[in-house]
């Protein structure tokens, strides 16, 4: 299965592994909403982990298959939205412990999480607009400052886990060995917790926000469809899939 659910000690764990780069398709997308709302809303369970095996934590959206069927577009971006809102509006806690890239949707992912735990060769990355699409900044907003969040997006840069923890994104940065081990002990104390607390203090904090990220992704994602009207975004995703680079523009 390439996402599966266990739960022990009143933590669920949720990892992905999706070969090979965990990019997920828009049927894996949709399929997320489902399986976190099961987990954080199971009465058993105090904490929600999401983590990956393979070679990173997230790839994002799957280019291949936005490059060969345009018109699922709007199918990709429910199943963000969904994906996101759900690990926001989950009921407890939710960790994302990442390794290596943490890229496009895995922003969202991250971004709608309370808490990150960071493996030390982990960065973050938004080459959103050298993929001819756009998205994610309002989660990404959640993480960084607003120049900060801009340089990525404009540049398409990479984050590091370091300067991400510098700049308050990330709880803690750990050795590549030690990410489980660190992520689930970090898991336990929140899941030691009771539960009604750790509800009550999720709905707070959401509320206690200034803006409705939920609300500003979905602002984004109307300028990614009319990114992906337009002949520059299938020059991007032709260039990135038979590349693997940015087209030159």
């Amino acid at each position: 299965m390439p996402i599966t659910t266990s739960i022990k000690d009143r933590v669920a764990e949720i990892v992905f592994d999706v070969p090979p780069v965990n990019a997920f398709d828009s049927e894996t997308w949709l399929s997320l909403p489902a399986i976190i709302t099961a987990a954080s809303s199971n009465p058993d369970v105090n904490c929600v982990l999401i983590r990956a095996e393979g070679r990173g934590f997230c790839g994002g959206v799957d280019i291949k298959e936005m490059q060969a069927h345009p018109d699922r577009i709007t199918v990709l971006n429910r199943g963000n939205y969904l994906t996101f809102k759900a690990i926001r509006n989950a009921e407890i806690p939710v960790v994302s412990a990442v390794h290596k890239f943490v890229i496009g949707g895995g922003i969202g992912i991250c971004g709608a999480s309370d808490t990150i735990i960071a493996a030390d060769d982990s960065y973050f990355s938004l080459p959103e607009v050298d993929r001819g699409a756009m998205g994610g900044a309002s989660h990404l907003s959640r993480m960084l400052p607003l120049h900060k969040v801009r340089a990525a997006f404009f540049t398409g840069g990479n984050i590091p886990a370091e300067e991400a923890f510098r700049l308050g994104a990330v709880e803690r940065v750990v050795p590549r060995a030690e990410l489980e081990a660190e992520a689930r002990a970090f898991c336990a104390v929140v899941a030691s917790k009771s539960r009604k607390a750790l509800v009550i203090a999720k709905e707070a904090l959401n509320g206690l926000e200034e803006r409705d990220v939920d609300r500003g992704y979905r602002w984004e994602q109307g300028f990614t469809l009319e990114m992906y009207m337009h002949e520059d975004s299938q020059k991007s995703r032709d260039a990135f899939v038979t590349t693997g680079k940015a087209a030159d523009f």
